[in-house]
């Protein structure tokens, strides 16, 4: 039966421990939120319109064109 070494035995070895159904170490018991609560922690708000969605991430219909083309191009890249 082999024996367990320390870490001093030999310094290039890590210690690993684990989480699973067993292992309470390490786990700190935090209070259970409701998806109300934690969305007011957050201050947000329901999307109600594609409108809350809307930004203007391109700055012209040049630069979104010249996007979608590069992305185009990198998707189909390698079906060649």
């Amino acid at each position: 039966m082999m024996g367990i070494r320390s870490t001093a035995d030999n310094p290039a070895e890590v210690p690993v421990s684990t989480s699973g159904p067993d292992s309470s170490e390490g786990t700190s018991i935090r209070p259970r939120l409701s998806v109300e609560q934690l969305l007011a922690a957050k201050n947000t708000h329901p999307i109600r319109s594609l409108d809350d969605l809307a930004a203007d991430t391109f700055e012209s219909d040049e630069e979104l064109e010249e996007f979608l083309a590069f992305t185009y191009a990198e998707r189909h890249r390698d079906l060649a």
